[in-house]
């Protein structure tokens, strides 16, 4: 039944609109749609701004011409890197940020041409981690009504290919890494989503199984049991979908030439070891830019990481400009760093280039989009999306920065695959930046003694990069 027809309709029997769970007050009465129908103007200039709009895309039409002169991409700091990466229809940015960060190290430390770590082997360990995770969680809150808060963020997120740093050490600590050509990508890591919602689907089965045993009094020690009878159907179909992982492998390296320089067996801890050799999980500082919450204290994610057994999402939380003084003493130490932020805004694709002034929107719909970097995080208009390798910038001669350049894992395109952003787009859109330790200031050393601040894994800010 329309609204005009329920109202007579109300009417006719004696009952408000409140009955049906409408304010009487708070509707668009006649008087007030005749009032906002007389703000529209329809001027000549609207007319053929409806026109324009009515056959053609928005963002071509707010392109702000201006944006596009005097495009400059020399950087006065840059770390050098070879070769670049494409992680296609999969939300793996996390993994191939952080294999970056490493790949450019070992390619400098060993003088290397292009090369690459296999990401698929390390999703392969991630996806099993996260099943582990999501079915021990279960296990945990099996006491818990099924319309709890955590058992229903549980099920509302089983496994997934996004992800964060804690991810990177978690997994690359735990399991080693393989160069590429050892575990070669499938189709089905190429494209995540059909595996993943398999995966998902027989995790949520299992889950429902786990708690009807709970139910029955089943004790922990047996459901665990079955937990990991369960974990090898998972294995199966990451088998049958990845590739089996090796445990052995002989592997030659060969130096920017191309000559062969040594050939050895591996394993993928030691080959960790020997391409990589870093304390992940005690050298890296994640640093934040969440002007929504206090700055200058630690926080933690509760249940945000990718292993049961390994290290909630931990960060500090700062100024900018804080972080960039991090950011540009690591660049001009060749050293990478991963870098996540709103890819989505203001994005120039044809250019590679990230700029808050490309897009007027503004002047072409005459109004105002006014909102302030931590406005738009309280009202979920922006948020950290993706996830690249921070590793150039561009300073004055006052040593302040100008512009910043990020290793990107869509393949080539712009830039070489690399994307620009103007200093001002990092101020409204960069949010996470993980350094090593050896960069951070004696301010962020006493914030990290700090007792964190834990926020609940549902925050709406802390989603997964992808």
């Amino acid at each position: 039944m329309k609204q005009n027809n329920l109202w007579i309709a109300a009417l006719a029997l004696g009952i408000t609109l409140s009955a049906y769970g409408q304010q009487s007050g708070g509707g668009i009465s006649p008087a007030m749609l005749q009032q906002i129908k007389q703000s529209y103007q329809g001027t000549p200039a609207d007319k053929a701004i409806r026109n324009a709009i009515s056959n053609n895309d928005i963002n071509k039409l707010a392109v702000n011409r201006e944006s596009k002169n005097n495009l400059d991409t020399y950087f006065s700091n840059k770390v050098e890197s070879k070769g670049i990466s494409n992680q296609r229809s999969s939300g793996r940015c996390w993994l191939f940020t952080g294999l970056n960060v490493f790949r450019a190290q070992a390619i400098k430390k060993y003088d290397m041409g292009e090369f690459q770590f296999s990401q698929n082997y390390s999703f392969f360990w991630d996806q099993l981690e996260k099943a582990n995770l999501f079915l021990q969680g279960i296990i945990d809150t099996r006491q818990k009504p099924i319309n709890d808060k955590m058992v229903e963020w549980l099920f509302k997120n089983p496994i997934g290919d996004g992800g964060q740093f804690t991810g990177v050490s978690d997994i690359l600590t735990k399991y080693g890494v393989v160069p590429a050509e050892v575990m070669v990508e499938t189709n089905s890591s190429n494209n995540t989503g059909r595996m993943s919602n398999l995966i998902g689907l027989k995790l949520k089965e299992y889950g429902l199984q786990l708690r009807d045993m709970a139910t029955q009094g089943t004790t922990v020690a047996d459901l665990e049991k079955k937990k990991t009878e369960m974990l090898g159907t998972v294995y199966r179909m990451l088998v049958l979908n990845l590739g089996e992982p090796p445990t052995k492998f002989t592997w030659t390296r060969k130096d920017a030439k191309g000559n062969p320089v040594e050939t050895k067996e591996y394993t993928p801890q030691s080959f960790f070891q020997e391409y990589i050799g870093d304390d992940l999980k005690n050298n890296y500082v994640m640093l934040m830019n969440d002007p929504s919450r206090d700055y200058y204290k630690l926080y933690e994610i509760d249940y945000d990481r990718h292993a049961y057994d390994g290290k909630n999402w931990t960060y500090v939380n700062l100024p900018i400009e804080d972080i960039k003084q991090m950011a540009i003493a690591s660049i001009k130490d060749s050293t990478m760093m991963y870098f996540s932020c709103d890819v989505g805004k203001f994005f120039d694709r044809e250019r590679g280039i990230l700029d808050v002034n490309f897009y007027d929107y503004g002047s072409l719909l005459g109004t105002t989009f006014g909102m302030d970097k931590k406005q738009r995080i309280q009202t979920f208009a922006s948020g950290s999306s993706h996830a690249m390798t921070l590793m150039a910038v561009d300073l004055d001669a006052n040593g302040k920065p100008k512009k910043w350049m990020v290793e990107n894992s869509w393949g080539p395109g712009a830039n070489a695959g690399h994307l620009i952003m103007t200093d001002q787009w990092f101020n409204e859109y960069m949010f996470r930046l993980v350094v090593n330790k050896k960069y951070i200031t004696d301010q962020v050393k006493e914030i990290l003694k700090q007792t964190p601040t834990r926020l609940p894994a549902w925050d709406p800010m802390f989603a997964e990069e992808d």
